[in-house]
């Protein structure tokens, strides 16, 4: 079956045909770096993380770039607010962002352009454009001009007739028109600022990007994705201009964007003060909690986070690695022998397949979890060829969506470092001595009860010819 994805462009899903199929491109729209990443920013990168992991694992060459904005307003503001450079303040929101999307286990785009390192790109655009009578310069300031792009509003849905009725009095009289936008802005003192033909200034948000896709991935693209809140006026800007710089059309031939995250049912806004960081997230979660619950409804979806929504999350991680780490313990002739086979691995395909589906996949690997807790219910071991298909299935399909792929000691490891050791070590050594006993006395129901009791509490037991050690 082949993949097909929901096209912003056409609002409705399509078959997906990349120009090249040995090369294809895609961009996502990456943060504007001036502050600590959010749960919003998680819900993007890792959505297109797993777009780009699913991609690749059905046997595209794929060459995917997400940028930084690190020149911009924002930027420029909290530089002064602290005192220091933009580019210091960039690039230790880079540096952050960075760390809390491997903490998520998003893995590196193929480019990661950088608005300032595109400069050159920026100002020859700009310049071909006024060339062709798309955009216009008005001092030290050059403007696109909406009216030229008949077709402007293809994306977000929205005409020129709309869009004037409902333009506020525009108080920059450099505009011939108030839906005009700036390509190039002139530099303010004290701004970052670059020579160009219309003198010293920096480049507007639109053109950056235009610029870093077609530097990193060519003038027209196969996938170009982002939130839902870039739409408009972002990505129809750059349609707008990347289309009329190029003169081909569509610019990108899939456009993808990703639901909001709600916070308690209330959008997530600066003036609501309800901003959760990602590191505030993970103060007692575990990542891959996070990243679960991120993937546990359709990338398109909006999704509402709240404390409970995380702690089930995190729940359905702990009920899943206990299974492995039951099955390894259990039933060992399981482990290890990989079961590869389409027609149980088919529901699966089908669901990413339909537009990349993480919420009904995560349902088939829990149903599939229940099955496996089932039949070692029953008597693992009578069991094994089936207890095998289904670690093979988790393991194939943890590939593309970045959890479930850790040894079952090591994700404990990792959450009692998150959440704590809740056990003092005297409690630890009197259940290893009862454990010792039970053993003694062929009790291995009680003995194997204690050990799984101590893994889930993030104590890991170790028989030796000297005796049980723990760690953790």
């Amino acid at each position: 079956m082949p993949i097909r994805l929901y096209n912003s462009l056409t609002g409705k899903k399509e078959e997906f045909v990349p120009k090249d199929p040995a090369n294809v491109t895609m961009y996502a729209c990456g943060p504007t770096v001036y502050a600590m990443s959010h749960i919003g920013h998680a819900r993007s990168a890792v959505s297109f993380d797993v777009i780009s992991r699913y991609l690749r694992y059905s046997g595209f060459r794929l060459t995917y770039a997400r940028n930084y904005t690190d020149v911009d307003d924002k930027i420029i503001n909290r530089a002064n607010e602290e005192d220091v450079s933009c580019d210091e303040l960039a690039e230790r929101y880079i540096k952050a962002f960075d760390e809390d999307m491997a903490s998520l286990g998003v893995l590196l785009p193929d480019a990661r352009p950088r608005a300032t390192q595109t400069i050159g790109r920026i100002i020859a655009l700009t310049s071909a454009l006024i060339e062709k009578g798309f955009a216009y310069a008005s001092g030290a300031d050059v403007f696109y001009s909406v009216r030229k792009k008949k077709d402007y509003g293809k994306l977000s849905g929205k005409n020129i007739d709309e869009l004037e009725a409902g333009a506020r009095v525009d108080v920059n009289e450099a505009k011939a028109d108030p839906l005009d936008f700036a390509l190039w802005k002139g530099s303010k003192p004290g701004e970052p600022a670059w020579n160009s033909p219309w003198g010293m200034g920096r480049p507007g948000w639109h053109i950056e990007c235009s610029a870093m896709c077609m530097d990193r991935l060519g003038e027209t693209i196969d996938i170009h994705g982002g939130g839902r809140d870039l739409i408009f006026p972002h990505h129809e800007n750059e349609i707008a201009q990347s289309e009329a710089y190029t003169g081909k059309t569509p610019f990108a031939r899939y456009w993808l964007h990703n639901g909001f995250v709600n916070i308690a049912k209330e959008k997530m806004s600066k003036s609501l003060g309800n901003i959760l960081n990602i590191r505030d997230a993970l103060t007692g979660h575990t990542p891959e909690a996070i990243r679960l619950f991120l993937l546990s409804s359709h990338y398109r979806s909006p999704i509402d986070y709240t404390q409970e929504s995380l702690k089930d999350a995190e729940n359905a991680v702990d009920r899943l690695y206990k299974t492995i780490e039951r099955v390894d313990r259990e039933c060992p002739e399981a482990n290890g022998k990989e079961h590869r086979d389409e027609q149980w691995f088919a529901p699966i395909i089908e669901a990413m397949d339909d537009d990349f589906n993480t919420a009904m996949v995560i349902g088939l690997l829990f149903k599939e979890v229940s099955l496996a807790n089932r039949l070692l219910d029953e008597g693992g071991r009578d069991n094994a060829q089936e207890l095998s298909r289904i670690l093979s299935l988790i393991k194939e399909a943890s590939g593309f969506l970045g959890v479930f792929d850790k040894a079952p000691e090591d994700y404990y490891k990792l959450r009692r470092a998150v959440i704590g050791l809740k056990i003092s070590p005297d409690e630890i050594e009197r259940l290893i001595s009862e454990r010792n006993e039970a053993r003694k006395t062929k009790d291995f129901k009680r003995a194997d009860e204690i050990r799984r009791g101590l893994l889930e509490q993030g104590v890991v037991l170790e028989d030796a010819p000297d005796g049980t050690k723990w760690s953790a």
